[in-house]
């Protein structure tokens, strides 16, 4: 096994360790199915409110309008699925889904499909060497994961491959900022705490870990992307985070944004 071999495995290993002291997943089907949405009890209930609401935002405002232009059944690449929720509710709407995630858990990884009872094809890959083949998927969306990337160029260019003309790729629920200093510091903040609750940095495998505004325009010159951004509302106290933060003397907090994206092919 080579060194990044063993990089991936610590990090696998780090992850299952975080998100099952985290309480995430379940042994009940009914938990799985009614994602984005979380049953009484969750102890993960607000952060699934928040998915629930971009979830809602992209349904509403970016997919159901490519839906209406397209006309026809779409196919998918849902990038960071997880547990494999928004795949579930995508296939649900007709679509044809691939899940794909370097994480295979039985409870919050591409194990979990088991407990759908829609179908969509699943796919053990990271993002930079997708094994589909060239412009195959109208849509790709990075499901809280884009920031997982190590280098956004690579992964960018490869979805470009993957994506038909007109295709659209979309990121849902990574940390936003304005500057990349920011983001650095978030992202130093958050090893800190995982060294502290849990005994490790969980920075096994690097990634970048956010997204700011200077990267997302130096990508658009890069690949010829044309980007759009939403802002989905989160409620009052989410709004009114940046305000309190600069009181405190604190860091700006990251935004979720939903920034889409479309390559301008020559």
């Amino acid at each position: 096994m080579n060194t990044q071999e063993l990089a991936r495995k610590k990090f696998l290993e780090d992850y299952r360790h975080i998100r099952h002291a985290e309480g995430r997943g379940s042994e009940q089907s009914g938990y799985y199915r009614a994602l984005p949405e979380s049953l009484p009890g969750d102890c993960n209930a607000q952060m699934w409110a928040m998915r629930a609401k971009t979830y809602s935002y992209f349904r509403n405002n970016i997919l159901s309008s490519f839906e209406q232009t397209e006309k026809r059944r779409l196919s998918i690449l849902d990038l960071g699925a997880g547990n494999c929720w928004l795949s579930n509710q995508l296939a649900l709407r007709g679509h044809s889904v691939t899940a794909v995630d370097i994480f295979t858990d039985d409870r919050d990884g591409l194990g979990a499909a088991r407990h759908y009872a829609s179908s969509f094809k699943v796919i053990e890959s990271d993002f930079d060497r997708l094994p589909v083949p060239d412009q195959s998927y109208d849509l790709a969306v990075f499901n809280a994961s884009f920031h997982y990337s190590t280098d956004y160029l690579d992964t960018l260019t490869e979805v470009r491959r993957c994506l038909r003309p007109g295709g659209l790729f979309v990121i849902l629920d990574s940390p936003m900022y304005r500057k990349k200093s920011h983001g650095l510091r978030m992202v130093e903040e958050k090893h800190a705490t995982f060294k502290e609750k849990y005994g490790f940095r969980s920075d096994a495998l690097p990634s970048i870990g956010f997204l700011d505004l200077p990267t997302v325009h130096s990508l658009a010159s890069a690949l010829a992307i044309e980007w759009h951004i939403f802002k989905p509302w989160y409620g009052w106290s989410w709004h009114w985070r940046p305000v309190k933060a600069f009181l405190a003397n604190k860091r700006p907090p990251s935004r979720f944004w939903i920034l889409t994206g479309g390559f301008q092919r020559p």
